[in-house]
């Protein structure tokens, strides 16, 4: 039993990890040529080094020693169940308010598909990205570290930027849901970093999961 039980958690735990498929869980379907060229120029850039690529036992060190401000380009209802303290928050993607009847019947099929066992929201690209983190820092020499919670939409994120003006940005690689605990010691909100993409009915696996593994650590 308990082996099944470690089975199911790491391939519940593989498959929140794993990139979300960008026409139900990123954007709108207008949106989708859009996504794929940022996160390919996005995996371009990092590719060359114009972007540097930091793995999350060496973001404290980016943080701490080398000037880079961390930017947590998640959802605000993720970022609600756990957050680096001290880092800064924009996000690349924003809920679809758009109640247009195609758009509902998108959201239908995502719910479907998606919203009910992830818990991720239908969502669009905000389309005030990059003026809301000038905004918030002005400054573009600065040293941008942009994280999400798997790294793909970070990719996206650091191509907009990229083209905004930022030239001296980092990407964590594999985003949040692979730091470990240790990575990031100071962090605000109820949930764990790592499990704070997993949403829906997967949420409540987990934690029926994690219960069962701490009552078979008695």
């Amino acid at each position: 039993m308990a082996i099944q039980m470690n089975h199911f958690q790491s391939s519940l735990l593989k498959q929140e990890k794993q990139p979300k498929p960008l026409f139900f869980t990123s954007s709108k379907t207008k949106n989708f040529g859009v996504n794929t060229a940022a996160s390919s120029s996005g995996q371009q850039l990092i590719q060359s080094g114009e972007v540097k690529p930091i793995l999350p036992k060496d973001a404290a060190t980016a943080l701490n020693s080398e000037g880079f401000k961390l930017l947590d380009i998640r959802p605000q209802w993720e970022r609600e169940k756990a957050y680096v303290k001290g880092s800064l928050h924009v996000p690349l993607f924003v809920k679809d308010m758009d109640n247009s009847p195609i758009t509902l019947l998108k959201k239908w099929v995502h719910f479907g598909y998606i919203g009910l066992w992830t818990g991720q929201n239908f969502t669009m690209i905000n389309p005030n990205f990059v003026q809301e983190v000038e905004a918030t820092l002005p400054d573009k020499d600065s040293k941008l570290l942009v994280a999400c919670g798997e790294g793909l939409r970070s990719m996206m994120a650091t191509s907009k930027l990229y083209e905004g003006g930022y030239k001296n940005l980092g990407w964590l690689a594999g985003g949040f849901n692979r730091a470990a605990d240790s990575d990031f010691p100071e962090i605000e909100g109820p949930e764990k970093l790592q499990y704070a993409t997993i949403g829906g009915v997967s949420y409540y696996f987990l934690q029926l999961l994690l219960l069962l593994q701490a009552v078979g650590k008695e």
